[in-house]
């Protein structure tokens, strides 16, 4: 997903961005206000991934959500 079509389409996916990764507080999803880089970034806080594993979280996860 562009990231532009991400940030536009943030506030319907980040209650399933929350779901998914319990632990992303709101206040993370907040700051990620439907930003990539942030996103990316959040994920290998709190769950400790590489940025290249968090990157291929993000991808899977947009690619899914294409139609929102």
């Amino acid at each position: 997903m562009d990231s532009n079509v991400f940030k536009g389409k943030w506030n319907q996916l980040k209650g399933e961005a929350k779901q998914k990764w319990g632990e992303l507080t709101d206040d993370d999803l907040d700051v990620i206000d439907g930003q990539k880089d942030k996103f990316v970034g959040k994920l290998q806080e709190r769950y400790g991934h590489t940025k290249e594993a968090a990157e291929r979280e993000y991808d899977s996860w947009t690619r899914n959500h294409n139609g929102v």
